[in-house]
């Protein structure tokens, strides 16, 4: 791909902007950790809603999401768009719960939750599991996807492209250690959308170019079965002239993965960046309106020009494999864009990997220095003492995670192995808010069973989904066993939780008031019609983008009907809960 003067510039000033911002907000970043890593909770809604967006359109999205259409058509996606159950969830049952809890990071929240060396115990693993072992697993992946997009670019060597991901790792390092999260959430607000009009400016090319000839012709084109948004019924088919998922595997996306996997950005109850981010806005409203925002913008919005782009693929690149299917987004982006336009392209996926690794730098420096250092190596240091750890943090995290690129292979594998060592584990993150029953030993047996049950599904050669049904079975009743052969939490330390949290669910005398009953039924209401709301939209774009009338006005319908009952129902005030 030939780059013009003009193609640089674009680049060079996206840099420029990335760095002043950063500049702009070091000072008061080090001022505290809470500065640092939350922004002195002072973030609004859209900020924080952006920032979240941007942190998930990783420079490996596009790709992933291209390759799931080429190999089985839109329904495919069904791969995460089932994640919004949970993420919606997280919008109404928890988000003001995490900004209540006053913690700083979610390992921290686990001894508020629990007492005793167990919660100890967890809280540390917690923050070297999630901060240092799957973080540098993740980064690596988005590296991998970086270095994918400039070799297919720029025809370059593996090493070669090694090296300009890590010169855009350190330049990531360095804005995140001087600006900490103020300066990573207004950047990503602002990566986003050079992200999305460099993805959007694409799919019109793409789709519109004489290969494709619009919409029409590319309906004719495609294999059967592509722009189905639902699976068919029987096995999961891909003949090259038929494009579809099974039912077992769209059940156990739909039914079984968003309430009990653990997956980055979509963690049932929230946790993560996720977390950090509600934990980082200015009231509990913005809280709640943040992670709404996120929910609308990443399933509803947000995949359509990639989800063009590998519908396309598919017709100008026939001759790609199975395995080669998301490449055919990095094929499209050096065929067909003019002048000016690749600079913006390579701008905007340089927006999307540095919003994605400016988080994972930031959150996981949290972890390693709050629940880690701070709790166990150095209760005394000062804040200012904290801070310089955690910049220094930051840049050990960014030196792991490119050697952890050197070492995998594909995208697929590192997700997979997230995705199902996580199997399991979401009901214990639920339900620590709702039932006092559950204890430190619950949330350990629930993070560990996954990794045996996941290897011995693997060694008798079992294979998703029937691995990971096994997996969340296995888990589910280890932690219950668990829960039940162990003591409950003492009681001064489940008050201390409810006192301050104010959760709704069974926590002793506060069912015998029934006034959480109404609030837990508001809850309920409210995610039913925020999660219809966002799959009509999500749909009707579909139907509008591809013409088809009748099924875009009954969308229409539904996503205006739940609407209404979702303002209806936030109007409503909750009913205050009286303390234990």
């Amino acid at each position: 791909m030939q780059f013009t003067i003009l193609d640089w510039s674009v680049v060079a000033l996206f840099f420029v902007i990335t760095i002043l911002i950063g500049l702009k907000f070091s000072k008061d970043a080090g001022k505290s950790l809470s500065e640092f890593f939350l922004g002195g909770r002072k973030l609004s809604w859209w900020v924080a809603g952006s920032s979240m967006v941007a942190t998930t359109f990783a420079a490996d999205t596009p790709l992933l999401v291209a390759g799931i259409v080429g190999n089985n058509g839109i329904s495919g996606n069904w791969l995460w768009w089932n994640m919004l159950l949970g993420g919606m969830l997280t919008t109404f049952f928890f988000a003001k719960l995490w900004r209540r809890s006053g913690v700083l990071t979610e390992p921290e929240l686990i001894e508020l939750r629990y007492g005793g060396k167990p919660a100890a115990f967890l809280r540390g693993f917690k923050a070297v599991y999630l901060g240092l072992f799957m973080n540098v697993i993740i980064i690596g992946w988005v590296n991998l996807a970086m270095m994918k997009i400039l070799q297919g670019m720029f025809d370059i060597s593996e090493f070669s492209s090694l090296l300009y991901v890590g010169l855009a790792m350190a330049f990531v390092a360095i804005y995140s250690a001087a600006s900490g999260l103020m300066g990573v959430a207004v950047t990503d607000a602002i990566q986003f959308l050079i992200a999305m009009a460099g993805c959007i400016v694409l799919a019109i090319l793409v789709v519109n170019s004489p290969q494709v000839g619009g919409i029409e012709n590319l309906k004719t084109q495609l294999p059967q079965g592509s722009l189905n948004f639902l699976p068919s019924l029987g096995e999961s088919e891909n003949t090259g002239t038929v494009l579809t998922i099974g039912l077992g595997a769209f059940f156990a996306r739909i039914g079984v993965q968003w309430w009990s996997s653990w997956y980055p950005g979509a963690e049932p109850g929230g946790g993560g960046y996720v977390a950090q981010r509600m934990m980082s806005c200015k009231t509990e409203k913005d809280a709640v309106w943040a992670t709404m925002f996120f929910q609308v913008a990443h399933y509803a919005l947000r995949p359509w020009p990639w989800i063009l782009v590998g519908l396309s693929a598919l017709v100008i690149y026939p001759q790609l494999a199975s395995n080669e299917k998301e490449f055919g987004f990095v094929l499209a982006m050096r065929d067909f864009l003019p002048p000016g336009l690749k600079g913006l392209l390579l701008a905007a996926f340089f927006a999307a990997y540095m919003s994605t690794i400016s988080t994972q730098l930031n959150w996981g420096a949290g972890y390693l220095i709050n629940d880690l250092y701070k709790r166990f190596m150095a209760p005394l240091a000062e804040e200012r003492q904290l801070v310089s750890a955690s910049r220094i943090a930051t840049i050990v995290l960014m030196i792991l995670g490119l050697a952890v690129t050197t070492q995998l292979k594909t995208i697929e594998n590192a997700w997979s192995f997230v995705i199902e060592c996580g199997a399991g584990l979401g009901l214990v993150l639920i339900l620590r808010w709702y039932w006092w029953r559950i204890n430190a030993w619950s949330e350990i047996v629930a993070t560990a069973a996954p990794f045996f049950a996941y290897g011995t599904a693997r060694i008798i050669g079992l294979e998703f989904p029937d691995s990971f049904f096994v997996t969340v079975g296995f888990t589910t009743v280890a932690w219950i066993i668990a829960t039940f052969v162990t003591k409950p939490e003492a009681e001064l330390t489940l008050r201390t939780f409810y006192e301050r949290v104010q959760p709704t669910g069974f926590w002793g005398l506060l069912n015998k008031s029934g006034k959480n009953n109404y609030n837990n039924f508001r809850l309920l209401i409210s995610w039913i019609s925020a999660t219809v709301f966002v799959y009509a939209i999500l749909m009707l774009l579909g139907k509008l983008i591809f013409h088809e009338w009748k099924e875009a006005l009954l969308l229409t319908i539904a996503a205006v009907v739940s609407l209404t009952i979702l303002l209806v129902y936030q109007k409503e005030k909750e009913i205050p809960i009286a303390k234990i």
